[in-house]
């Protein structure tokens, strides 16, 4: 069984990187900010190639974002993806809803041109925004089943198996392609990009497509930093003779 499946990702600020607010407070300031994939979409990625060696078929990963976003693209396609589409968006960020929007007129165009995807992967949120509403509404703009949180994935004749984590275990989940799916990170540990797939990334040309914004419900009034916490090291000591503090710490900790 060969399937078409698609990833959407979304360039985001690297994990750890200090984030510094642009005097109008309405945008970050990236002169000397480092930028990845969205740890969950990178999942996404990374069970998206392993469903192709699986069961054959193709990837294609997309993204809306400027123009800088082709270095996300490119890394996808270093792990394996096979074809790469970015949405370019140079302006403001959009909302939820706007961006949902201009993905699945995206994903309209693209299945009109080359048939449909039987599978969907989207991050079970972004990293930045947090917001866990663009790969819904997608979902119900195309009219297929969607489900989040996915921590397991099992491609079967005209169906897909997904598990999403609980308290209690595990749901379990039989939908008919073509489906959509949140993909939460965990799902699998994502491979590092070989010297043949960072060639072939160098050599895959990126589908362009421009964006034409449509205003969303949300309006951005201004960002700001949490409170920074600052906490204290204190040295109980260097070798043995620490070891009387260490244990009346432990002994005011109620560890023992």
């Amino acid at each position: 069984m060969s399937l078409r499946v698609l990833v959407c990702v979304k360039r985001v600020p690297a994990p750890g990187a200090e984030i510094v607010l642009t005097d109008d407070r309405k945008r970050l300031d990236t002169e000397f900010l480092g930028f990845t994939t969205s740890p969950h979409e990178e999942c996404a990625v990374e069970e998206a190639v392993r469903i192709k060696e699986s069961s054959g078929g193709t990837v294609t990963v997309l993204t809306l974002g400027p123009e800088e976003a082709e270095e996300q693209l490119r890394y996808a396609v270093s792990v394996g993806a096979d074809q790469a589409v970015l949405i370019v968006n140079q302006g403001d960020d959009l909302d939820p809803q706007a961006t949902s929007s201009a993905v699945a007129a995206a994903i309209r165009s693209l299945e009109e041109a080359e048939g449909p995807f039987n599978l969907i992967l989207f991050g079970n949120e972004s990293a930045d925004s947090g917001g866990y509403q663009v790969g819904v509404r997608v979902a119900f703009a195309l009219g297929r089943p969607m489900v989040n949180g996915i921590k397991g994935i099992e491609v079967e004749q005209g169906s897909i198996t997904a598990r999403r984590a609980t308290d209690a275990g595990f749901e379990v989940y039989r939908l008919p392609m073509p489906a959509v799916l949140g993909v939460k990170e965990g799902i699998n540990l994502p491979r590092y990009p070989t010297l043949t797939g960072r060639l072939a990334s160098k050599k895959v040309v990126i589908e362009r497509r421009e964006l034409t914004p449509e205003r969303g419900g949300l309006e951005l009034v201004e960002l700001s930093r949490p409170v920074q916490q600052k906490v204290d090291t204190v040295m109980l000591g260097r070798g043995a003779d620490a070891a009387p503090r260490v244990v009346d710490t432990l002994v005011e900790l109620g560890v023992l």
